[in-house]
């Protein structure tokens, strides 16, 4: 039985999707929350309702659990998350009850640039995640990754609302060039799968790049270009592009871009670049050539698609 922390995210969602295609057994760890999960759906998948923060709740999650990849974070909760409670301490408690529990395997999924010493929040809560498994009983695989895209992320999607809502200009920070190698999400799961399979990989941590080295510029520029959409380009200096943006998260709900978002982009976020093929045998994506889905189709095109897709839903049932 293999437990996933965080399995209703984006990257959560597809390797769901994959590791339910082969076969293994599921279990989702989800946080208590009014709202649905969001699970595939169609796909069979155990659901336990526990807080990383809930330790008695942990080790009845982790009844017969042989691995657990650790994907939760509070990182695109912007200001609404509590990176200590869920990164740090959530860590902590899952390192302990698996111990508890006798799991085999614990993957982590964690930031290329983590570190205790960093000094962004979402760097160091990481390296002091990675710190508590490495330091735990529990047989790891750490797996820092560069930024993830992919049709539901919080990266592509979001920058290209901005895109879409911004009138003729659109602020990108000024001064260093920091250069990151996105990563598309379905090798990134490929990745985790062949972790898994691979006893080699065993406490380890590896850094996953894609094949391509861009600026936050040069990204902006490709989405762009995908959607069509042309804007002016203002260079802004990094303290006031945080402060606009620190700003605009606490008035505006659901506002696509939060601090912790801006760290990503504060230091360069970069791997060899075959280190994907040279340690899983996989060439990653071409980040220019994945971007399709940021391309907007016309009213009648998303209402067929709602048409069909509930069709097929109502025929797996």
């Amino acid at each position: 039985m293999i437990l996933i922390t965080g399995a209703t995210g984006f990257i959560g969602r597809t390797l769901v999707r994959q590791l339910s295609s082969i076969g293994y057994p599921l279990r989702a760890l989800i946080r208590p929350s009014p709202r649905s999960p969001r699970l595939p759906k169609g796909v069979p998948v155990e659901v336990a309702v526990v807080s990383l923060a809930d330790k008695r709740g942990l080790r009845a999650a982790l009844r017969d659990v042989d691995v657990i990849i650790h994907l939760a974070s509070a990182e695109n909760q912007g200001s609404r998350g509590s990176l200590l409670t869920a990164d740090i301490q959530g860590t902590e408690n899952l390192v302990e009850a698996a111990s508890d529990a006798g799991v085999d395997r614990l993957v982590y999924l964690s930031h290329i640039g983590a570190g205790r010493a960093s000094a962004y929040p979402a760097f160091k809560a990481k390296g002091i995640a990675e710190e508590h498994i490495r330091n735990g009983k529990v047989p790891y695989t750490i797996l820092r990754s560069s930024l993830v895209y992919g049709p539901e992320d919080h990266f592509t999607n979001n920058l290209s609302r901005l895109v879409r809502s911004s009138f003729g200009v659109f602020p990108i920070p000024s001064g260093r060039r920091t250069v990151v190698q996105p990563v598309w999400v379905e090798d990134l799961a490929t990745c985790i799968l062949w972790s898994l399979e691979n006893e080699d990989t065993l406490n380890k941590v590896y850094e996953l790049g894609g094949s391509e080295f861009f600026t936050l510029q040069q990204i902006v520029e490709n989405i762009m270009e995908t959607t069509h959409r042309q804007r002016f380009l203002v260079p802004l200096s990094p303290i006031t592009l945080r402060a606009m943006t620190v700003f605009l998260e606490g008035i505006i709900p659901n506002f696509p871009i939060s601090s912790f978002w801006l760290d990503y982009f504060a230091v360069n976020r970069t791997c060899a670049v075959d280190s994907m093929p040279r340690i899983f045998g996989l060439m990653p994506a071409r980040f220019t050539y994945r971007l399709d889905y940021l391309i907007r189709k016309q009213w009648y095109q998303r209402a067929w698609s709602t048409v069909t897709k509930r069709i097929a839903d109502f025929r797996a049932r």
